[in-house]
């Protein structure tokens, strides 16, 4: 699929409110309700929109707190990297697990409470898969965090 300056505005739009309707994304982009709706349709056929979320505040939640988890592990067969798979998409609060290239086998973000919080995550990681090396890194700040890509 070719996607041109009008799609691309209309993708932009999405990113930054999922919400909006068809008539207002339309007037943004400056197409008819129906034509809007083509394109629309057409980027979520292509696989180009893959979902609309809603974003929530993680501290509204009481999950305001961040984890970057260093993983390296002993074990690189199909078998071990299918059970941590399994496991990583098992546990909410994974938000994103990562294989990685470098030192460093994977890299996974999760979101929990607290400190205790995050200590009966990890608990209940480690006794769904061995790890060799677990190294937790929390955020302090956030300086930015988007779900937006750069169109």
């Amino acid at each position: 699929m070719v996607i041109d300056h009008i799609d691309r505005q209309i993708l932009q739009k999405l990113q930054q409110d999922a919400s909006l309707s068809l008539e207002d994304l339309g007037e943004a982009v400056g197409l008819s309700r129906n034509a809007c709706w083509r394109r629309v349709k057409n980027l979520t056929d292509a696989g180009i929109i893959a979902s609309r979320v809603a974003i929530l505040d993680a501290n509204k939640l009481d999950l305001g707190l961040t984890v970057f988890i260093s993983v390296r592990t002993n074990q690189h067969d199909p078998d071990w990297l299918e059970k941590f798979a399994t496991a990583a998409r098992s546990m909410p609060e994974i938000l994103g697990a990562y294989r990685m290239s470098g030192d460093l086998d994977y890299l996974i973000r999760a979101q929990v409470a607290d400190m205790p919080a995050y200590d009966r995550f990890y608990q209940r990681l480690i006794k769904r898969i061995k790890l060799a090396d677990v190294s937790a890194s929390f955020v302090m700040e956030q300086i930015k965090e988007t779900t937006a890509l750069p169109l």
